[in-house]
């Protein structure tokens, strides 16, 4: 079985590959002996190396005694870390009094400790890596095994691995200003005000200036609100219209099903046309004069069902690095899982996806677009206002809302009869993306038009000669509705493309 994360057992080195470990037990004599002679020496080494950093098993002893000394704030020398080791019941197995007194002979001052130390971690870390391609030959062997599992439980072990060796240490704010300044210059010279990816739609990137490098964005609604056919649409904005190129990640549709609807989007086609090709003279028309947009786009999509948060590291790092990819979409977060770990529950499982999303976003400098499901709660909330989702709507964890950099809301009061706003302005045909937070900039509501037949989302003053309606207030719900409670399973229910319903209305 992987070890999980977390775990602080020495590791089992397998020695019939007839090499000898990474070690050197020299300088971990040196860097123990350094931290005896001077008191301040901890604080250099304690984020670079731990107890089993060290080869000898003496020296991982010697060393505990050292940093339970430091956690308790008492002095550190021989006579404290031979009263510590008595305490623990190691004295006698390290040695003591004569080894520790030896430890402290040959060094004459702490000078190299973190040089000494950065070598101890390496080679701590090699004898990691060859630990766990042991483990992973023998789970290989084991023809008991699926192999899918082996897969993955391999890139869980190096996954804990590499977090828990890779520091990031602190930075004088010097450079780090020097870095804001040149952003602001940088973008003080483009005139669109847009620093980031460009979402297309005027009012949303005037408050966000497009989305950000290194932040999770979290877009989520209830079944039938559009939030599929919403990120499609930045999709096409970002990739299609402005070149950018993007990696799509569809855990629920294949990429057949998928293309299917940037079709009826670029070509402003009905679904259900599409699915059954009885298209007009012209609607074959229109496909043929605008399919070419979509061919060579930098959009990449990948339809891998049931898909872990490992395997999209791996993926996500060579798009980046071969195609180029600067930014990532994922739909939905709910269906991802993090095989290859144990957790006590589906909402800690999800907590994990979520806070390693953040963390892929930050390790490759792009932002990362995740969809997520929303609870009933909205459903059982009366009223006009109370329809509105809530951040404590997102389901199944509440990491998501804080791992979040900006969480986006798709609501559609049309869905639930609501047909003019406060003001008396209609809301047909309307959608409302509602920024519930927004780490660097303001919580707003931005209106864009929704043109069902298509399941596009556009600028709400821009001309569509080819929408033919706007969605119907009935279709929704006598599909949906189940007892006055919607029915939560997303793969079921409204879908202009699964032939069953109406055309003009969305997923």
């Amino acid at each position: 079985m992987p070890r999980q994360s977390g775990s602080k057992k020495t590791p089992v080195i397998d020695t019939s590959i007839g090499h000898v470990p990474p070690q050197d037990v020299e300088i971990e004599k040196a860097l123990l002996g350094a931290l005896l002679i001077d008191r301040d020496a901890f604080t250099v080494v304690s984020e670079l190396i731990s107890p089993e950093t060290f080869w000898d098993p003496r020296h991982q002893k010697i060393y505990n005694a050292i940093q339970t000394l430091n956690i308790k704030e008492l002095p550190v020398d021989y006579l404290t870390v031979m009263d510590e080791l008595k305490r623990e019941g190691t004295y006698e197995e390290v040695g003591a009094p004569a080894y520790i007194i030896g430890l402290t002979e040959n060094v004459m001052s702490s000078a190299h400790i973190e040089h000494h130390a950065s070598i101890l971690r390496d080679k701590y870390m090699a004898r990691e890596l060859i630990s766990f391609s042991s483990r992973v030959a023998t789970n290989a062997f084991d023809e008991g095994q699926d192999i899918k599992d082996v897969m993955q439980g391999a890139e869980a072990d190096l996954f804990v691995i590499s977090q828990n060796n890779l520091k990031q240490d602190y930075t004088q704010i010097d450079p780090v200003l020097k870095q804001a300044r040149d952003a602001i210059q940088k973008a003080a010279a483009n005139t669109g005000g847009i620093t980031g990816v460009p979402t297309g739609y005027r009012d949303l990137d005037h408050i966000t200036a497009g989305w950000q490098r290194s932040d999770l964005i979290i877009i989520a609604g209830r079944p039938a609100m559009g939030k599929t056919s919403f990120a499609l649409s930045l999709a096409k904005n970002i990739a299609i219209d402005e070149k950018i190129p993007v990696a799509f990640f569809s855990l629920e549709m294949n990429n057949l099903q998928l293309v299917n609807r940037l079709i009826s989007n670029v070509c402003s086609i009905p679904g259900g046309k599409i699915l059954n090709g009885q298209l007009t003279d012209d609607e074959w028309k229109r496909f043929d004069n605008n399919i070419g947009k979509m061919q060579g786009a930098p959009l990449y999509v990948d339809d891998t069902a049931g898909l872990s948060i490992f395997e999209l590291r791996t993926k996500a790092r060579r798009l980046v690095k071969e195609k180029k990819v600067e930014l990532i979409m994922i739909d939905y977060l709910q269906l991802m899982n993090a095989s290859g770990t144990k957790f006590n529950s589906r909402q800690e499982e999800v907590s994990t996806i979520s806070r390693s999303l953040k963390g892929l976003a930050k390790e490759l400098d792009i932002p990362i677009i995740a969809l997520s499901q929303l609870s009933r709660a909205v459903e059982q909330r009366p009223g006009e206002q109370g329809k509105v989702p809530q951040l404590s709507d997102l389901r199944e964890s509440g990491a998501i809302e804080q791992d979040a950099d900006m969480v986006i809301f798709v609501h559609r009061p049309e869905y639930y009869h609501i047909l003019e706003d406060s003001q008396g302005n209609s809301l047909k045909g309307m959608a409302q993306i509602c920024i519930a937070k927004h780490r660097k900039g303001a919580t707003k509501d931005v209106t864009l038009s929704f043109k069902g037949e298509f399941t596009r989302f556009a600028n709400p003053d821009e001309y569509d000669e080819y929408a033919t309606s706007s969605p119907t207030e009935g279709s929704f719900r006598s599909s949906r509705m189940n007892g006055g409670a919607l029915n939560d399973d997303p793969l079921q229910g409204d879908d202009p493309f699964n032939g069953n319903i109406s055309n003009d209305v969305p997923y």
